[in-house]
C-alpha cells in the first residue's frame, strides 16, 4: 500500500489471517513451529482454531479451521493416518498443528506428511510444548480484532461517500476520496473507454493514462465488479436506474480485497447518484425564469399553469409566436461548484443582455449544464426571422471571442409544443459545439448525420454499437501497430472505390486489396455489401463523435 486512509486503516488489513501469519503469533512462536509438509498452502486464511483429538473430526468442521492436536487418539497404521489428513483437506481445513507428546515423540509419520504435501495442507510440528489454550485465545482475539477493524473501515467508507452524496460532489471530488482511501490511481471512463475524470494519486498522468482506450478495451469483465489479474485493475460498472454509462477503474491493485471492492462500489454509487442530482446557486431572476422553463419542459405541469405564471413576470405566452433558443458555452465548466455557477451566470448575462438590446420578451434561464435557454415571445405579426437575426447579432457583440454557440428551434404557436422544440434545441446546441464550421446559429437541418451522432454520443447504445462494429479492428491495430482503421475509413470515404482509396492512402492497389481482405477477415464482414459498409461508416462517425 502506497497511501493511507486519513481516517485510519488501509486495504492491506484482511479480515482473516493466513496460516503463515498465524505461525508468527507469539503463542505459536514460543512452540518453535516447523512446517514439515504442505508449505504451498501457507497462504490459506484461518477462520478459527479448533482443538481436537478425535480421528473423525472432519465432518464436524465448516472449513478454514486450524486444527490443534497431539494425535493421541489416532490409529497407528499408515492408512488411517493418511485418511485423517485426507478428510481434513476434503472439508477445507486451513492446516494441522501437531504438538509433541505421548503419541509423537520427535516427528510426524511419513504417511501424514505425504498426504499433507499432496493436498497442499500445511502440517506443522511444535518442537516445544505449548498450552493449546494460549494459542486459541491469541488467534481468536486477533481474528475478532481484524473483523472489528474491517467493520470500522466499512463504516468510514460509507460515511465518507454518504457525505459526498449529500453535498452533490463532482466526479473529481469522488475520485479524490477514492485515491485518499486507497492510495491507488482512479479513472472514470464511459462505455467507449474515453476518460471522463481521473486522479493519478500523485503519479505522472502519462504513466496512468497512456494508450488508455486500447488498454481498457482489452479488460472485459463478466461481473459488475471484477479484478483483472494481468493489468492489476479493479473495475466496477457505474450507472443507476438500470442504465449503465461508465466504469470506475482502480489501477495498480496487487490483488482483490473486500475493502477495496467495497470502496470502488460505494464510489460508483455516489457517481451514479451525482449524475441524477443537480445543484443550482442562481440569482432570484434566474431562479424564477428557470422555474418557468422547467415547468415547460416537465410533463407534470400543465402549459396553462406555466403561461399564467409567465404572464405574471411580464412574458406573455398565449397567442404568441414562441421561439426556443439555446446558448451554450464552448468552454469546459470548472469542477468547483462556485466557479461553475459563476461561469454559467456569465453565459446568462450575455443572453439576457442580448434579449434586452434586441428589444425582445423572453424567459431566460439555465436548462442544462453549460446551457442557457431562451423562450422568445413574439407578436402574431412580428417578423420572426428579423427578431432572430437581431438576437444573434447582439449575442455576437457580447461574445467577440466566439466562446458560445447559439441553437435555434422552429417557431411554434402553442405553449404545449414548447417542451418538444426546446428539448430538440438543447440537443442541437449540444451537437453544434463539435461542428467544424462556425455559424451565427444552428438549426437541426444544419447538423445532418454527423450532428445526429454527436447528439447521441453519450448514449450507451451508440457506444455499444461502435464497439461491437469496430472492436476487433481496433484491438488488431493496437496489438500489431497497424493502421487498418484508417484504411477502412479511406475505403469507405472513397465510395468503396479501391483504386481511389489506394490513391488517397498513398499505397499500391495490390497492397490495398490485401489489406481490405485482412480487414474483412478480422471483422468477419463482407466489404462488398453495401449494408455492411454503411454500418461500418456510421460506426466510424460514431467513434469520432465519442472521441470528440
Amino acid at each position: 500500500m502506497t497511501g493511507d486512509d486519513p481516517h485510519g486503516g488501509s486495504d492491506t488489513v484482511e479480515a482473516l489471517p493466513t496460516v503463515a501469519q498465524v505461525l508468527e503469533f507469539p503463542s505459536l512462536r514460543q512452540g518453535r513451529p516447523q512446517v514439515v509438509a504442505g508449505a504451498a498452502g501457507l497462504d490459506a486464511p484461518v477462520r478459527w482454531v479448533h482443538v481436537s483429538e478425535l480421528p473423525t473430526i472432519a465432518p464436524m468442521l465448516r472449513g478454514g479451521e486450524l486444527i490443534l492436536t497431539t494425535g493421541i487418539a489416532l490409529a497407528s497404521d499408515d492408512a488411517s493416518l493418511a485418511r485423517f489428513i485426507d478428510e481434513l483437506a476434503g472439508v477445507g481445513a486451513a492446516g494441522v498443528v501437531v504438538g509433541l507428546g505421548p503419541r509423537f515423540l520427535d516427528s510426524v509419520p511419513q504417511a501424514m506428511r505425504s498426504s499433507a504435501e499432496r493436498h497442499r495442507l500445511p502440517l506443522v510440528l511444535l518442537l516445544r510444548t505449548t498450552p493449546f489454550v494460549e494459542i486459541t485465545e491469541d488467534v481468536h482475539s486477533r481474528i475478532l480484532e481484524k473483523q472489528i477493524e474491517e467493520l470500522r473501515a466499512s463504516e468510514r467508507i460509507h460515511g465518507a461517500f454518504n457525505e459526498l452524496t449529500v453535498e452533490g460532489a463532482e466526479p473529481g471530488d469522488v475520485l479524490r476520496q477514492v485515491v485518499r482511501m486507497s492510495g491507488r490511481p482512479a479513472v472514470l471512463e464511459n462505455l467507449a473507454h474515453q476518460v471522463l475524470a481521473f486522479d493519478t494519486a500523485g503519479r505522472p498522468a502519462e504513466n496512468v493514462l497512456e494508450q488508455w482506450e486500447a488498454r481498457s478495451r482489452s479488460v472485459q469483465t463478466g461481473a459488475r465488479t471484477a479484478y483483472d489479474q494481468p493489468t492489476g485493475w479493479l473495475v466496477t460498472t457505474v450507472g443507476a436506474r438500470g442504465e449503465d454509462w461508465g466504469r470506475l477503474v482502480l489501477v495498480s491493485v496487487p490483488g482483490p480485497s473486500p475493502r477495496l471492492t467495497m470502496l470502488v462500489e460505494r464510489a460508483a454509487s455516489t457517481l451514479a447518484l451525482g449524475r441524477l442530482v443537480t445543484r443550482d446557486l442562481e440569482t432570484l431572476a434566474l431562479q424564477t425564469h428557470r422555474t418557468l422553463l422547467s415547468g415547460l419542459l416537465s410533463p407534470k405541469q400543465t402549459s396553462a399553469e406555466v403561461a399564467l405564471e409567465a404572464r405574471a413576470v411580464g412574458v406573455p405566452l398565449d397567442g404568441r409566436q414562441l421561439v426556443a433558443v439555446v446558448l451554450r458555452t464552448r468552454e469546459t465548466l470548472p469542477s468547483n461548484a462556485y466557479d461553475r455557477q459563476a461561469a454559467l451566470r456569465a453565459v446568462a448575462g450575455v443572453a439576457t443582455g442580448a434579449v434586452r438590446e434586441a428589444g425582445l420578451l423572453a424567459l431566460v434561464g439555465p436548462v442544462e449544464d453549460a446551457m442557457i435557454g431562451m423562450l422568445v415571445s413574439l407578436g402574431p405579426r412580428e417578423d420572426g426571422h428579423a427578431a432572430v437575426e437581431r438576437l444573434a447579432t447582439r449575442i455576437r457583440r457580447g461574445d467577440p471571442d466566439g466562446r458560445y454557440v447559439m441553437a435555434l428551434g422552429d417557431p411554434v404557436s402553442s405553449v404545449s409544443e414548447v417542451r418538444r422544440v426546446m428539448l430538440e434545441t438543447i440537443q442541437v446546441a449540444d451537437a453544434a459545439i463539435r461542428m467544424p464550421e462556425r455559424r451565427p446559429y444552428y438549426r437541426l437541418p444544419d447538423l445532418r448525420l454527423r450532428g445526429l451522432l454527436q447528439l447521441m454520443r453519450d448514449d450507451a447504445r451508440l457506444q455499444t454499437f461502435a464497439e461491437r462494429e469496430l472492436r476487433p479492428l481496433l484491438l488488431y491495430d493496437e496489438k500489431h501497430g497497424t493502421s487498418l482503421v484508417a484504411l477502412l475509413r479511406a475505403y469507405l470515404e472513397s465510395g468503396r472505390n479501391k483504386t481511389a482509396a489506394a490513391e488517397a492512402a498513398h499505397v499500391s492497389r495490390a497492397w490495398m486489396y490485401e489489406r481490405l481482405t485482412r480487414i474483412s477477415r478480422i471483422l468477419g464482414a463482407d466489404l462488398e455489401s453495401e449494408e455492411v459498409c454503411v454500418s461500418l461508416e456510421v460506426a466510424l462517425m460514431a467513434l469520432d463523435a465519442i472521441r470528440g
